[in-house]
């Protein structure tokens, strides 16, 4: 098809126009690393701005009616049209107990601020979890001080910050919103490729209906077409790219190798995206690249996958920089641990160095200490000193922010001593790192002596009819009452009133075995719930629950998350929360 490049204007013209309405592309500052006490590292994430036009382009489907049809009838239509793209998102509001038309009360300026504060949070599973329901639950669009861009590009932001690029896809393929989305789609492809799951980065161009707008993305559709063979399709559509101003002769040397134009390899390796190397690589049969210090995380990873990182034991001691860099390679799991600490094995230390470790690294690089440290575990028998070079290992990488190169190699070590032999000023330590690997207790056990504990619980499995329900709570609530030792707790108070929020009787002579202050809910999120925004106070118990797991939250925090939850009639995610945190777990 190399013949395709000598279309003149007006057949290119006409192929676009029969394409636009007919072809569908297939698609720091040093820390003593010897200080033993643990400080949380903190991440950051960059929330990405997006400043790109957009330029949706839909096809008329009011062309095709008859000249006959009234313009009342026309305008009912639009609005139709108009409610089904303002719906866009994986969920059904049902599964939750939310609602379709949950951000229509919402003010856009409450919304924003909001989302402003939660960007600042590393939020934990829970909160992202129902994070992830409010944003992907099908519902219009809010109206009120926020665009459909500005509410757009809050979804892709938390989404790209989350990275769940399963969840990504699905959003993205099943709502057909490639176009509005452009940086998603990028960070998915990417993903793919920076792995080397070339076909499954392909597969998602294969998914897409109708013309891709978004110069990069249409790159990598072409790449993709010749890669799947129908490099007619590709060459056309490069063409086209042409027709309309497209020039890059990076791009259309590699483009013209694969294509089979040329005979002779274009050498040239861009580092510009992860498709500009993938190309490299994929036109130069001779391909050898080294990473550099500025070789993004992508590339790094692509390398790995790819089987193009050197190997270790090729590496000179002598050479730190280097070293350096597969250490930081090593935190982004690039390398295996193992590889790096095999590393260290090879340098050579001296027996008055290795005796006087602490004094040692002060005149050391700290590629170089770190080495002698870890020769330093692997000799000392000595429980209390192995934990402290342990530490001081941990400490240095720390320092550095390549904490996670030292991360399978110390739940080894730690390990291998037993917990009782364990010093107390080293005990917050250990159990940080060795308590990770313990498995989460999730088997329910009931315990009928309280009554958050009890069986009554089995009602938020759906396993209990409203009517044993009543009766059953109205036993447990006699049985407590004539129990005067017995402490009524805030989350049986939580329990009791889910149960009345939930339209279950409770007799009057119970009303005083415990006390409700109104007060308790945060005033904002009171005015959420009376004004029926729904959005706005969900995303309040987003930002409450934080970086906290809901187990972990207290009680008084916890009564009014589900009181809120209560108000709005949000039922089933209200008792996958209570499930977490009411049962005795075994």
């Amino acid at each position: 098809m190399k013949n395709l490049k000598l279309l003149n204007k007006k057949y290119l013209s006409f192929i676009l126009f029969c394409l636009f309405f007919g072809f569908t592309a297939q698609s720091q500052e040093p820390i003593d690393i010897w200080n033993i006490e643990e400080k949380k590292a903190v991440e950051n994430f960059d929330i990405i701005e997006n400043n790109e036009e957009k330029n949706v382009t839909q096809n008329s489907i009011y062309k095709m009616q008859s000249q006959k049809d009234n313009q009342i009838n026309i305008e009912e239509d639009q609005e139709l049209t108009s409610n089904k793209i303002e719906i866009v998102g994986l969920y059904d509001p049902a599964e939750n107990g939310l609602n379709i038309n949950m951000w229509s009360n919402s003010n856009g300026d409450q919304i924003l601020n909001i989302f402003k504060r939660i960007n600042k949070m590393n939020l934990s599973k829970d909160a992202s979890e129902i994070l992830d329901i409010l944003l992907l639950t099908n519902a219009h669009y809010p109206e009120i001080n926020i665009s459909k861009d500005q509410f757009l590009q809050l979804k892709s932001n938390w989404l790209i910050k989350n990275s769940n690029l399963q969840l990504i896809e699905n959003y993205l393929i099943k709502n057909q919103i490639i176009n509005d989305h452009p940086k998603l789609t990028k960070l998915l492809v990417n993903d793919y490729l920076s792995r080397s799951k070339i076909k499954k980065a392909c597969e998602i161009f294969s998914n897409i209906k109708g013309l891709i707008q978004d110069d990069y993305l249409s790159k990598f559709n072409i790449y993709c077409l010749i890669n799947n063979n129908k490099k007619e399709e590709a060459q056309l559509l490069l063409d086209l790219k042409k027709e309309v101003g497209f020039d890059n002769k990076f791009y259309e040397k590699k483009i013209n190798f694969l294509m089979g134009y040329s005979n002779e390899p274009d050498l040239e390796i861009s580092e510009n995206t992860i498709l500009d190397f993938h190309l490299s690589h994929r036109t130069n049969p001779q391909f050898k690249f080294e990473p550099k210090d500025s070789t993004s995380k992508q590339i790094w990873k692509y390398l790995s996958a790819s089987n193009l990182l050197g190997n270790t034991k090729d590496i000179e001691i002598t050479d730190i920089d280097k070293i350096n860099r597969i250490e930081k390679a090593t935190h982004e799991k690039h390398y295996e641990e193992k590889e790096l600490f095999e590393l260290y094995k090879r340098f050579q230390f001296n027996i008055n160095q290795l005796l006087n470790i602490k004094e040692s690294t002060k005149v050391l690089s700290a590629v170089e200490s770190r080495a002698l440290i870890y020769q330093g575990i692997l000799i000392t028998t000595e429980i209390e000193s192995k934990l402290l070079l342990i530490n001081a290992l941990k400490n240095s990488f720390k320092n550095e922010g390549m904490e996670n190169a030292f991360d399978v190699e110390l739940r080894t070590f730690l390990k291998e001593i037993e917990k009782e032999e364990v010093p107390s000023n080293f005990s917050s330590f250990y159990n940080n790192y060795v308590d990770l690997d313990k498995t989460e207790l999730t088997s329910i056990k009931i315990n009928n002596k309280v009554l958050h504990q009890s069986k009554l619980i089995n009602y938020f499995k759906g396993g209990a009819s409203l009517k044993n329900i009543t009766k059953d709570l109205n036993d447990s609530l006699k049985k407590v009452k004539k129990n005067k030792k017995y402490f009524f707790s805030k989350k049986d108070i939580i329990l009791v009133e889910t149960f009345k929020s939930d339209g279950i009787q409770v007799s009057k002579k119970f009303k005083d075995l415990y006390e409700i202050k109104e007060s308790e809910i945060p005033s904002d999120i009171q005015i959420f719930i009376n004004t029926s925004d729904m959005a706005a106070a969900m995303l309040r118990i987003v930002e409450v629950i934080g970086q906290d797991e809901i187990k972990d939250i207290d009680d008084d925090t916890l009564y009014f998350i589900i009181s809120t939850l209560n108000q709005l009639d949000v039922d089933p995610l209200r008792n996958k929360i209570l499930l977490k945190v009411l049962p005795l777990k075994v």
